[in-house]
């Protein structure tokens, strides 16, 4: 009986040891909320929608892709991930989608958006950053890379050119 005692508390500490390296890494490793904004008028005909989440790295990137843009007359939306759920693609041109690999997988908003707006994959750019940076959805064309905010210029310049490819294409 002692014995059983014994295994019994070592497993209970290992169970409490988990549970606490899990809220840990939650904590560290978790993304914070993106502040929505808007830029330009919402009447202009080219539309894109930006959703991230917040950490340095992706709102450097937001940041350059909406510097990049805001003088064109493209009306730019930008929000958390978490709001893609009350996002119809039909109503952008183009769509970036910044997300973290997190548990590894993506956040639920992020995967079933992505799923409900197959017919339109074509107009969103997908960046994933993992730890290892190379992680990414099955069947998503996305950019990937770890956050490192000194790669923050080359990864926008990728998603630029996407972007400049689905903005251009728009009939006028």
């Amino acid at each position: 009986m002692k014995g059983f005692k014994k295994i019994l508390f070592v497993f209970f500490g290992v169970m409490v040891a988990f549970f606490l390296f899990l809220l840990w890494y939650q904590n560290r490793y978790s993304m914070d909320v993106a502040v929505p904004y808007a830029i330009n008028e919402a009447n202009f005909e080219n539309k894109l929608l930006i959703a991230t989440q917040g950490s340095d790295f992706k709102d450097e990137v937001t940041s350059r892709i909406v510097s990049h843009f805001k003088s064109d007359s493209i009306y730019i939306q930008v929000i958390d991930v978490e709001e893609l759920h009350g996002i119809n693609p039909k109503d952008f041109d183009a769509l970036v989608i910044i997300h973290t690999w997190e548990n590894w997988k993506p956040p639920v908003s992020v995967k079933s958006f992505i799923n409900r707006t197959k017919i339109d994959k074509d107009k969103i750019v997908v960046l994933t950053t993992s730890g290892e940076g190379s992680y990414k959805m099955d069947d998503v064309d996305a950019i990937v890379g770890e956050s490192i905010l000194d790669e923050a210029p080359v990864v926008t310049v990728k998603i630029i050119e996407r972007l400049n490819s689905l903005l251009s294409t728009k009939d006028n």
